[in-house]
This record gives structure tokens, sequence and C-alpha cells, in this order.
């Protein structure tokens, strides 16, 4: 790591963090290399080495920032509201992964190579960070649904976090992937990221 203060180093990562943000809005994460990166940033691709050995450990601070931004709205939705019912929970809970597309994308399409590519104090913080989202949603039930016990919440957290890496790869779909099940002949019906949110935490609370 290049000697610097410590503003400058988060300031260059998020410099190529941000570069990987862009490029992964029209390239698949296979197709994305270090040389792309260098290119979409002032860096040689010999300086990003300083920052994040792997390609892999980039797109795990992009996720890790995805889940930094979705325990922020968790904390406005639950400072903003004294009560709410379980309908009006499920709504609200689920417009804030309706903003959260990347990180339902990042986490449902890529999570495996991007830990197994990263080094382990890279993965530490991220996990970190992945628990504070874990203790968000806790931290909502334990406002909004007091009655619930910690079995039930448990519950809930250990249901709903497995069934975030679905959302994505059935709510946006490719035309190609539309063409093959229209000509397989499979019924299928698209909804939002909001609506299969919406429908998973309600009857989560239902039960």
């Amino acid at each position: 790591m290049p000697k610097g203060s410590p503003e400058l180093t988060n300031a260059r990562k998020e410099e190529i963090i941000n570069a990987c943000e862009k490029l992964y809005q029209t390239m698949g994460f296979r197709e994305i290399t270090m040389k792309d990166l260098s290119s979409a940033t002032s860096f040689t691709r010999t300086s990003i080495y300083n920052y994040f050995q792997t390609k892999e450990e980039i797109f795990l601070a992009l996720l890790q920032r995805e889940y930094a931004l979705w325990i922020a709205d968790l904390a406005v939705m639950t400072e903003e509201n004294d009560a709410l019912t379980k309908e009006a929970f499920a709504d609200k809970f689920a417009r804030t992964l309706e903003k959260r597309a990347r990180l339902l994308k990042i986490m449902s399409m890529n999570h495996y190579d991007m830990e197994t590519g990263s080094r382990p104090e890279r993965l530490k913080e991220f996990k970190a960070v992945y628990g504070q989202s874990l203790q968000s949603v806790r931290a909502c039930l334990d406002k909004f649904f007091p009655q619930m016990s910690q079995e039930e919440k448990q519950d809930f957290i250990y249901t709903f976090f497995p069934f975030m890496f679905g959302i994505y790869p059935y709510t946006f779909v490719t035309e190609k992937q539309r063409a093959a099940m229209e000509e397989a002949g499979v019924n299928y019906v698209f909804l939002s990221i909001y609506e299969i949110t919406y429908n998973c935490v309600k009857r989560l609370l239902e039960n």
C-alpha cells in the first residue's frame, strides 16, 4: 500500500470502485478486466494493485458499499416511523430493496467468485458490513414487531437473506431468456423487485 493519508487512500479506492460500478452497467463480471478498470480511472494497472489485488476484491468492495447504502435506508425507515402494520412494513421494506438492484445483481451472480478471489482481510471487512445488515433487519423487527419471539425473528432473517439471492434472477431477464421460456412453454409471471419482496416479507410476517 503506498504511503498517504487515510483520506487519500479511501478516495483512491472510491475512484476504482466507482469505475467498476460504471463498467458493470454495460459489461458482465467476467468481461471486466484490470485493464478496463485502469482505462476508466487515473491509475495504471500496476497502481490499482496497490489497493486491490484482484478484480474480485473490487467487486466485493462495491457490494460492501451497496450493503452500507441499504443499511442506511433501513435506518431511515426505522427512524421515520413509530409503528407499522405488517402490510405497511412489507411495503416500506420492499421499497428499500427496490433501489438496490445493483446489490441484488452482484450478490446473485458473482458472490462466490468474489469471496473466493479476495484476501482474508478484505473478506473480513465485507463480512462486518454484511453482519450490520443482519443487525439492521433485526432492529426493524424489534421496533415494529416486539411481540415476535427471538426465534421468530431469527427465522425471518434466515429465510429472507437466502431469498435475496434469487430476487434479481426472478425480476431481470434477458430477451434470450424470455424467448427461451416462451418457446419452452413455461408459464412464468415476471414480477418487480418491489412485488416479489413485498409478497415474501408479508407472508413471512403472517406466518
